[in-house]
């Protein structure tokens, strides 16, 4: 069975992980909406979906001539993200009147982790670091990569307005059978929620945490947000063409054993270590064991090109 953290985070009796998940989802819009395949192991081997069989009519005392579709044979290893957290006795014991020390702690290494999470959906490269895995960046190729003008569109220009919603809506319908959800970062959010206003197709819809969400052509928009340092996961950095200044956005189908899926083994772990071999701090484990699998091609799209 397949659940997202959210739901995995209302069956658990742990009030430290329920509340450990919830952190993790607050701090990461892809949480959200992405499912995660449990299983024992290490590695996960499935099939992707890569050409499907001909088929023909046929008349009366005819034959069909035969076609078999192809499979590609993926795998993905999972891979460990988290750490741990080490908090004084001393402060325990005279600064928690206010607030659970280690509980705050314990929050700050969730949120961290979930930031390490969400960046690497989008940006990791085992080629950059080999304990991580590969994100959308490095999967997405061939007609799932859109570029919206060769050398970038500058979409605060209104001339360029209808060009840039015709991108988008290609982008949407990129993925097998429409997109879930697009990511973008805030300031082309901003920018997109301004068209929306100004052409009057403005819509709001609600989130997995109940919280306020735009959509566009029935689509909700999130922003990818920042990393642990405050860098933006979806940066203008990008090069198009001549334009070095450009940005993406990324166009998501959900879907365990279907489109795209996460993995894990044990879901998001909180371990109460104790006192460290000095005796002197309380140490808390938070770890991860995940990753994500493109079952189908389609699962995801990019837009590149943008200039916001």
């Amino acid at each position: 069975m397949a659940l997202t953290l959210l739901e995995s985070a209302k069956l658990t009796q742990d009030a430290l992980q329920k509340g450990v998940i919830t952190t993790f989802v607050q701090s990461a819009p892809v949480l959200q909406m992405l499912p995660f395949i449990e299983y024992q192991g290490s590695a996960y081997a499935y099939n992707r979906e890569d050409t499907l069989p001909d088929v023909a009519f046929r008349g009366v005392n005819e034959s069909y001539t035969e076609s078999t579709g192809t499979v590609a044979r993926e795998s993905e290893t999972l891979v460990i993200l988290g750490g741990v957290s080490d908090v004084d006795r001393y402060q325990q014991q005279t600064e928690s009147n206010l607030n659970d020390i280690r509980a705050v702690h314990t929050g700050l290494k969730a949120k961290a982790t979930a930031f390490k999470f969400q960046d690497t959906f989008f940006n990791g490269d085992v080629a950059v670091d080999s304990k991580s895995f590969n994100g959308l960046k490095k999967r997405i190729s061939g007609d799932q990569l859109l570029t919206a003008a060769t050398n970038g569109l500058d979409i605060s220009d209104d001339a360029n307005v209808h060009i840039f919603l015709e991108a988008l809506d290609a982008l949407i319908y990129q993925t097998r059978g429409r997109a879930d959800a697009l990511f973008m970062d805030s300031k082309t959010m901003i920018k997109l929620n301004s068209i929306a206003r100004k052409l009057g197709f403005h819509a709001q819809s609600v989130d997995a945490m109940g919280q306020p969400v735009t959509l566009y052509n029935n689509v909700p928009i999130f922003d990818a947000g920042e990393n642990a340092v405050g860098a933006k996961i979806i940066g203008h950095g990008e090069t198009t063409g001549s334009a070095v200044n450009t940005t993406s956005i990324y166009a998501v189908k959900f879907g365990a054993n279907q489109f795209l899926s996460g993995l894990t083994n044990g879901g998001v772990q909180v371990e109460d270590l104790g006192l460290t071999d000095s005796g002197t701090a309380y140490r808390t484990l938070v770890e991860f064991y995940c990753g994500i699998a493109m079952f189908d091609p389609k699962s995801a799209a990019r837009l590149s090109g943008i200039i916001a």
